[in-house]
């Protein structure tokens, strides 16, 4: 959390580096808004500032209609310091809680249901129940202001699975009614057209080359404002393209899904694979230091001086698909890489060339003898064996225990880390690619130094080639 005068300057200056690092309860008027909120400042004496929108709601603010406090980008830094929190919010936003219950969270986790409840009370002050109801309200008042579905179909997507319970949650999270916050507010679009904002700098045509150079067709496009696939998320699939807006720092998503009650899930992944959360201002502070460049003031954002700034940690929709390509590019160049897994994808894709692609499921792989790819057999061994694996257990629970698989070592773990979980802090360092940008520097390079972001480190060196 920043200290009151970061805080009072940020919302005065209205600077987006700021948004969702920090919410503004007034004490005037009852909401509570974002530091980039258009309306007239109020006096600093009328103001508190809170780390979280969660921590605002529970100290009796509404959310601002304005400036829209669900609309901001995540914050890392209030998600506390341990692992396991940090884990369980990221399942409880992907919809843990709505498809099971805290004992089976817990035991995902690897902890009792008790601890669980013990840790959010102590970092958070509230239940994980109480996280849950209030991020699905935050995730349905988004789609009341954005969308034309109708509320039945808002509850069902935010995952109420009754239109009753729906309302009176979201009546005493917010002090409003969905239809109140839906005739205020106009239907914008049509269909599920969303706005995903981050925090500035972001530097879209860095992710725009490196997404383009592994681009699989059918599966994915890309132009050069935009990038959009299919996917599979639980039982649904659909597809989406992002287009980036480079004034509002953010993308405009145009999704499709065939079962709503995975929306929230699919939303939470493309802000990870587009890397939406990341406080890009902290992470390049480390990152500065490591290259010996001018560092950041520990005052808050500001330019950091690297000659990629605002770079992004480009993610894969899911772990599984992270490990087959982690597999199939071992040893060989992204061009091969690339090739070979466009033909796995279009193996398991009968029919016209030009319709949507959708990567195959584990249990396609497993019992496939892939005579297709022209690799050597023990890779081919080493895929279905991680295919396997992988239609029997989530792969992103213990990414370690692939270990015993013959043919997977730490660097296609560190990958399936990196790129399928977008872990921030995992070090390529045995790539060769690292090691010549490492051989390229002028001083030596402490990689810890630049720990928790060393997922970001490694990127920059790829980008110094």
């Amino acid at each position: 959390m920043l200290d009151q005068e970061q805080c009072r300057q940020a919302r005065l200056s209205r600077d987006r580096r700021f948004d969702g690092l920090f919410f503004v309860g007034v004490k005037t008027t009852g909401v509570y808004c974002r530091p980039i909120c258009p309306v007239r400042p109020p006096l600093e004496k009328n103001v508190l500032y809170f780390p979280s929108a969660i921590a605002a709601a529970n100290a009796g603010f509404r959310p601002c209609l304005r400036c829209r406090p669900d609309s901001a980008p995540g914050s890392a830094a209030w998600q506390g310091t341990f692992t396991t929190l940090q884990r369980a919010l990221r399942l409880i936003q992907d919809g843990a809680l709505q498809q099971g219950d805290l004992p089976a969270l817990a035991e995902r986790l690897g902890v009792s249901d008790r601890y669980l409840r013990q840790l959010f009370e102590r970092e958070l002050g509230i239940s994980p129940k109480q996280y849950a109801l209030y991020q699905q309200s935050l995730f349905a008042k988004k789609l009341l202001h954005e969308t034309k579905l109708p509320i039945t179909d808002i509850a069902l997507a935010s995952g109420f699975h009754s239109l009753r319970r729906f309302n009176d949650c979201f009546q005493r999270q917010f002090q409003l009614t969905p239809r109140a916050v839906r005739k205020s507010n106009g239907e914008a679009g049509g269909g599920i057209h969303l706005f995903l904002a981050s925090r500035p700098p972001y530097h879209w045509p860095l992710l725009q080359r490196f997404l383009v150079a592994r681009l699989i067709p059918g599966l994915e496009w890309c132009d050069e404002l935009s990038y959009g696939r299919s996917f599979r998320i639980g039982t649904a699939q659909g597809h989406f393209t992002a287009t980036f807006d480079a004034e509002r720092c953010g993308f405009d998503i145009a999704l499709e899904i065939d079962d709503l009650q995975h929306l929230a899930g699919a939303v939470q992944t493309i802000r990870r694979v587009l890397d939406l959360d990341a406080d890009i201002a902290l992470i390049e502070s480390s990152i500065a230091a490591v290259f010996s460049v001018s560092q950041l003031s520990n005052k808050g954002p500001s330019n950091s001086g690297l000659p990629n700034s605002g770079l992004r940690l480009p993610g894969i929709w899911d772990p599984f698909e992270a490990g087959v390509r982690a597999i199939l590019g071992q040893q060989v160049s992204v061009a091969a890489a690339r090739n070979l897994v466009q033909q796995v994808v279009q193996a398991f894709h009968p029919g016209d060339v030009d319709s949507l692609h959708y990567f195959p499921q584990p249990e396609q792989l497993a019992q496939s003898d892939l005579d297709f790819l022209r690799m050597p057999g023990a890779r081919k061994t080493t895929l279905r064996a991680f295919a396997e694996r992988a239609a029997l257990q989530r792969i992103g629970d213990d990414p370690a225990a692939l270990q015993g698989i013959k043919g997977v070592g730490p660097w296609t773990i560190d990958y399936i880390r990196m790129r399928g979980l977008s872990d921030p802090d995992v070090f390529l360092a045995k790539d060769l690619g690292v090691m010549k940008a490492l051989a390229q520097c002028e001083h030596r390079i402490d990689p810890d130094a630049a720990a928790p972001w060393r997922s970001y480190l490694t990127f920059h060196l790829w980008n110094r080639l």
